[in-house]
């Protein structure tokens, strides 16, 4: 659940499609690309002597999900294509729209047969957006298939053991006896999703644009730097919506231009906001083209007196030609440096830049779940690897001996220090600056001795180093946070050929209507390690 922003890494994805240049998507298990797998099982190409043509009209089986979440279809002829739109189980007709040696793209034309998992996109932007790629699913089939997911990728990719269902869960955070070690395979649970799955995003990054009728506010179009205006997002708090729209017509009232990417001029590039879902605290930030514009004190009291809920106001600057939104410098230019939210107990101060999670009903849960998997009773120390600003590590430290956090971003390190002390926890906390795989070491050699280690790295896992320190300090547990069911698997597999065990793991839907997955999983250390 890494990293954004000042902080430097980026995990979580963004409402409305781009700005990245991505759908969200990236390596997922089951994804039916061609590198050889698909929904757990071996993509082959078949055997035909020319693949199928441009424009060609053919039917297909749809027999998976993809890692953009498109429907991952067969033909006839075993020849692989990729249907946006397609749910497994359904028989579609489509058009080939582009062709490779392997596998290729096609157009959904009909469903012959309807899955009984599809349901109409409550979204009207939905199929030009692409921040969102499954809300013509059910949202129980999406808890099904992100559970999928994951047990596709521990035992495609980590070449793990897999419990049944209905075989017996070790999850009570014991250490399972040498009966139980391998006798019945990993527990993944089913997903933990949302009572109600809408409107759970904290934050939106909305990109502004110039066109002929005025200024425009809302997301990329698929594949291109086009902006389409909106005016909500089902996924975003209202008050998001609410803040981007009101800044939006206040820009066209005062004649505040929109930043020109193909000329470099203009005023306006991006509007950040965000909500602290249980304080009500608002932050809008404007992403602008230079340091002051005309009008901006204007602008500042009107968004001040016409957005209830604000509470700081601020401005960054960005003068760089790139799609990366923030630039180097941000200034308050009305109200608080930050604005404050909670997940569970533990109080956050959250700046212009600082990452917070962007689901916190979600967050709650997700972090319970690593607590519980921690089995603390008060006298333990942690370590907290890829702490980032220290969320995991204070939900911690309530309930630990001591917790030690380290982060390669000294930004983020400033953060977790900063909500150390906002929660009266900096005698039980402490952080360092560095990569987890040179600081974990150092504090080892000082006399350190981690109970309990807990790794929650970036998409591409954790470094190899990490996981060598890891099995050398052998604790009695590693709580593993991914937002990565490849790497995760990967991962897995090296710790349990280090000595460890894993116990069970447990999906939790960060984002419903989206292909990503977060999941917690246990690992206990094994009474044959290191034999």
């Amino acid at each position: 659940m890494k990293k954004n922003g000042k902080n430097g890494r980026q995990r979580s994805p963004e409402a409305g499609g781009r700005p990245s240049g991505s759908r969200g998507g990236s390596s997922q298990a089951g994804s039916g690309r061609p590198n050889g797998r698909q929904d757990g099982r071996s993509v082959r190409a078949a055997a035909v002597d020319a693949p199928l043509s441009v424009g060609q009209v053919v039917d297909a089986e749809i027999i998976g999900i993809g890692h953009d979440g498109e429907g991952v279809g067969r033909t006839a002829d075993g020849f692989t294509l990729f249907v946006h739109g397609g749910l497994p189980g359904e028989r579609v007709s489509v058009r080939v729209e582009h062709v490779k040696k392997q596998f290729g793209y096609a157009k959904l034309l009909h469903v012959a047969g309807r899955s009984a998992d599809r349901q109409e996109p409550p979204c009207p932007l939905y199929t030009e957006c692409g921040g969102c790629q499954l809300q013509h699913m059910g949202y129980e089939a999406q808890l099904r298939q992100k559970r999928k997911i994951v047990v596709d990728a521990l035992e495609r990719i980590g070449k793990l053991k897999v419990a049944e269902a209905g075989e017996a869960a070790v999850g009570n955070g014991d250490e399972p006896s040498e009966e139980e070690q391998g006798s019945s395979g990993i527990v993944v649970h089913p997903t933990i999703g949302m009572e109600d799955p809408w409107r759970y995003r904290n934050k939106a990054q909305v990109p502004f644009g110039q066109v002929e009728g005025g200024l425009v506010g809302g997301f990329y179009a698929q594949g291109s730097h086009r902006i389409i205006d909106m005016k909500e997002c089902l996924i975003q708090h209202e008050w998001n919506d609410q803040a981007v729209g009101l800044v939006k017509s206040l820009c066209g009232e005062l004649g505040i231009r929109a930043y020109d990417e193909e000329t470099g001029r203009g005023v306006i590039r991006h509007v950040v906001v965000k909500v602290g879902f249980r304080t009500g605290d608002i932050m809008v930030v404007l992403v602008t083209n230079g340091d002051d514009f005309t009008r901006r004190r204007e602008l500042v009291e009107m968004i001040r007196r016409e957005l209830p809920g604000v509470k700081s106001i601020c401005q960054n600057i960005n003068t760089a030609k790139t799609n990366v939104i923030f630039g180097p410098r941000t200034e308050v230019l009305w109200g608080e440096e930050y604005i404050y939210d909670y997940i569970g107990d533990v109080r956050f101060a959250i700046s212009a830049r600082s990452f917070y999670q962007v689901n916190p009903v979600q967050t709650e849960r997700l972090y319970g779940k690593a607590l519980e998997y921690a089995a603390l009773s008060g006298g333990e120390t942690v370590i907290d690897a890829y702490c980032g600003i220290g969320t995991i590590s204070l939900f911690l430290a309530q309930h630990a001996e001591r917790v030690y956090g380290v982060e390669i971003v000294p930004e983020a390190i400033e953060d977790a220090r900063r909500n150390a002390q906002l929660n009266g926890l900096e005698h039980k906390a402490e952080f360092a600056v560095g990569a987890a795989e040179t600081v974990i070491p150092a504090w080892a050699e000082s006399g350190i001795r981690a109970d309990v280690i807990v790794v929650d790295p970036p998409r591409k896992g954790c470094d190899p180093a990490l996981l060598d320190c890891i099995a050398k300090m052998q604790p009695r547990r590693v709580v593993y946070v991914s937002c990565n069911p490849a790497t995760l698997a990967r991962d897995l597999r090296i710790l349990e050929d280090a000595g460890y065990r894993t116990v069970e793991a447990q999906p939790v839907d960060m984002f419903p209507w989206t292909v990503h997955v977060e999941s917690v999983a246990l690992l206990v250390r094994s009474s044959v390690a290191n034999t």
